[in-house]
């Protein structure tokens, strides 16, 4: 996280001062809301994915700028008090100061904060800024932090940083066991067919080929994690050995994450989030489920259903140390309360 405040400890008052601009970026979209100072959200907007390493950080922000225009207007003011921002493909302090200079040149707020955001997952998800989330989508992360400003984090950039998990990883083993499964190179196992039927094809090698020619864009590879899934349900041991190896990184990351915090003997909430998480698959919430039980006994594990710009907002409320009443004014209007 970095932050760059001028007056970051007061509290919500009138005038730009007393508003915070909420902003959850993804790789897919973004979303954005300006909370006034007695917790009303006087504006949002929506925006697309947030794309650094893909277009560039000043294109990236770019996208995010639209949306605060909108929003913006919408709430009638020019700038703010405080950004807190929480955004994709922040997950090292070098990208995050990056980005902490790209949004306070467009000199949207006073004050400037850049978090991860699986920061705003799991700050949605709980009442205070405690506990630990894990997202799974098309990739993997976790973090957690205590009221006390401690955070636990991990690199999360891939198989370089000791990751594996998401809809890219899943699908990849998927499609690695079906070949060779259907070369004899490996056991037998159901999708060999089925994720080839997925596309209409009738065998792996037609799978292979086409995903190979890019008569399949790449991009598609994430339709497979479905199949996979529901491939384990129907009882095949590859595919289930696969969502089970899921259910193990998911509970690694966050029992790691907990002792970091020194928060494994108290009862803490575990956030599950993304978009596989979220499916709540029987095999994998089951098991992330009965090893959290076994390895973390007081973690008390929820999927998170808020959207994560609510999260975004508490933090930056978190920040201007606004009271309780305006958090829970925030969190009503988006999860209708």
């Amino acid at each position: 996280m970095t932050s760059t405040e001028t007056g970051a400890g007061t509290a919500a008052g009138s005038g730009p001062a007393g508003l915070v601009l909420a902003i959850d970026a993804g790789n897919s979209k973004t979303d954005v809301a300006v909370v006034a100072a007695d917790g009303t959200v006087t504006g949002t907007a929506r925006g697309g994915g947030f794309r650094p390493p893909a277009v560039g950080v000043e294109t990236a922000v770019d996208v995010l700028a639209d949306a605060v225009r909108r929003a913006f207007a919408e709430a009638g003011v020019t700038s703010v008090g405080h950004v807190s921002a929480c955004l994709a493909n922040a997950d090292l302090p070098v990208e995050e100061e990056q980005l902490a200079a790209a949004l306070e040149a467009r000199a949207w707020g006073a004050g400037v904060e850049v978090r991860n955001d699986t920061f705003a997952i799991l700050r949605a998800g709980i009442a205070e800024p405690r506990g630990v989330a894990v997202v799974c989508g098309a990739g993997i992360n976790c973090v957690g932090m205590r009221p006390d400003g401690l955070t636990a984090r991990f690199p999360a950039i891939g198989r370089i940083s000791g990751d594996w998990g998401g809809g890219w990883a899943l699908s990849e083993e998927a499609l690695w066991h079906a070949a060779r499964a259907e070369d004899g190179r490996g056991g037998e196992t159901d999708l060999a067919r089925a994720l080839p039927a997925h596309f209409g094809l009738d065998s792996m090698y037609a799978l292979i080929e086409a995903l190979h020619l890019e008569h399949i864009p790449g991009a598609r590879r994430h339709e497979l994690t479905p199949v996979l899934f529901a491939t384990a349900e129907d009882g095949d041991p590859v595919a289930r050995a696969i969502v089970d190896r899921l259910a193990e990184e998911v509970v690694a990351m966050a029992t790691v994450a907990l002792n970091r915090l020194g928060l494994l003997a108290e009862e803490t909430p575990v956030l599950l989030g993304g978009s596989i998480l979220a499916a709540r698959h029987p095999r994998l919430d089951d098991r992330v489920r009965e090893l959290l039980a076994a390895r973390a006994p007081k973690a008390v594990a929820r999927v998170v259903t808020a959207p994560p710009v609510l999260g975004a907002a508490l933090l930056g409320l978190d920040r201007v140390r606004a009271e309780s009443g305006i958090h829970a004014r925030v969190r009503a209007f988006y999860e209708g309360g």
